[in-house]
């Protein structure tokens, strides 16, 4: 497993060096939300200390470049479901390079049902739309992991907290 992370990690890291050189920063407006990275290694060892093994499937919502979905295929049945499509393009094109099992969707995860994944996954923008949380009060079955500070659902309840290099990540599942 981390052979295959290390590899994902340098894949990455090409490709964010390959946005630089070409004038770009790592960050992008999708048309309904904002794309920035996952630091790989923190998505790891968040991965490896909530033991996502233990989880038969994970869905990352608004994947962007595919990365956290990658890392989760390394313990799960892994997911992504993206708007935008080059970002979904570049998913596909690193799932192909890396010759990993996860699937990624090109569209909307308001318009996609959830009630299938165990985790779902979510590396929010400060504009979480507010219907994404009647939804998963609707839909969700398991729980949602909220990584970063920008978001803490109002109608869930949080259970766990994971600090990882500084990175604090949330669960919540239904009240």
């Amino acid at each position: 497993m981390e052979k295959q992370f290390n590899e994902i990690k340098a894949a990455y890291a090409d490709f964010s060096r390959e946005l630089l050189k070409n004038g770009k920063l790592p960050i992008k407006d999708t048309g309904i939300g904002y794309w920035s990275i996952a630091v790989c290694d923190e998505i790891f060892a968040l991965f490896n200390r909530m033991n996502l093994s233990q989880y038969h499937s994970f869905v990352d919502l608004g994947s962007g470049d595919g990365r956290v979905t990658l890392i989760a295929s390394l313990f799960t049945k892994a997911h992504g479901i993206e708007f935008d499509p080059e970002l979904h393009a570049k998913s596909m094109e690193m799932k192909d390079k890396l010759g990993l099992d996860a699937q990624f969707y090109h569209g909307d995860f308001l318009k996609q049902d959830l009630s299938n994944y165990a985790l779902l996954f979510i590396h929010p923008d400060q504009h979480i739309n507010k219907k994404l949380e009647g939804k998963l009060l609707r839909e969700m079955n398991g729980k949602l992991l909220v990584h970063g500070p920008l978001y803490h659902p109002s109608t869930l309840k949080k259970t766990n907290v994971h600090d990882v290099f500084g990175m604090l990540s949330s669960e919540w599942i239904k009240p």
